[in-house]
């Protein structure tokens, strides 16, 4: 799979699959560095870096394109992340899902993260509108970390 960093012409429509907020995505888009992978001409995949100081960075917006779920696309582009966060000299790198998202729960897990915080009603407050994933109500942010420091 091959991953890029891209400047402009953000792909908002599928990036607002993994996040609703449109003013939320463009307020993180502004601070971090957007990563996309195409199957030929159309983007298929995205994921945010935001940094969070000189040594944790800020894994956002994982998103495919619905067409192409469940193929392992979003794992790969998770372990991109993992790798370019390295390449750029981070120690940590952190990802939030809902309580609700229980397949990116089990994606984080799976690629090393582990469960540090639980950030009680952050989406009933951030989100104007009320969010079901898996017929449950989104209401707390999961929030997960993967050390890198120590690894080669």
């Amino acid at each position: 799979m091959n991953v890029c960093k891209i400047d402009s012409n953000f792909p908002m429509d599928l990036m607002l699959l993994a996040d609703p907020a449109e003013e939320l995505v463009k307020a993180y888009l502004d601070k971090g560095q957007c990563y996309i992978t195409k199957a030929g001409n159309k983007i298929i995949g995205v994921y945010v870096l935001v940094p969070l100081n000189n040594q944790i960075v800020e894994l956002k917006n994982i998103a495919v394109h619905e067409q192409h779920q469940g193929k392992g696309i979003g794992k790969e582009l998770v372990l991109d992340a993992i790798q370019k966060s390295k390449e750029l000299g981070y120690q940590k790198i952190e990802v939030g899902t809902g309580n609700s998202s229980i397949n990116q729960l089990a994606l984080y897990q799976k690629c090393g993260f582990r469960i540090i915080s639980v950030d009680k009603d952050f989406f009933k407050i951030n989100y104007p509108e009320e969010i079901v994933e898996n017929g449950i109500p989104c209401v707390d942010m999961i929030r997960l970390e993967r050390i890198l420091s120590t690894e080669k």
